[in-house]
């Protein structure tokens, strides 16, 4: 499955909202040494309650928006 999401970086609160068709992903880490990808990853396979290892970014490391695969 693949989503659409967008990252709001040094978020008080970490927390995925869904909104439509993409998901917002906030996270509390700076977007420095792909430290904000590592955790997006965590907090989208907690979301889906699957494996880290299942979830990869295909599109748009060093943007606000990319597309996440996800194995379920």
């Amino acid at each position: 499955m693949e989503i659409k999401i967008r990252v709001i970086n040094n978020a008080k609160k970490e927390r995925i909202i869904k909104e439509g068709n993409i998901y917002k992903v906030y996270v509390s880490v700076p977007p420095e040494k792909g430290r904000a990808n590592q955790r997006i990853i965590e907090l989208v396979a907690d979301f889906f309650k699957v494996r880290k290892n299942q979830v990869k970014i295909k599109k748009g490391l060093k943007s606000k928006e990319k597309i996440i695969a996800v194995d379920i």
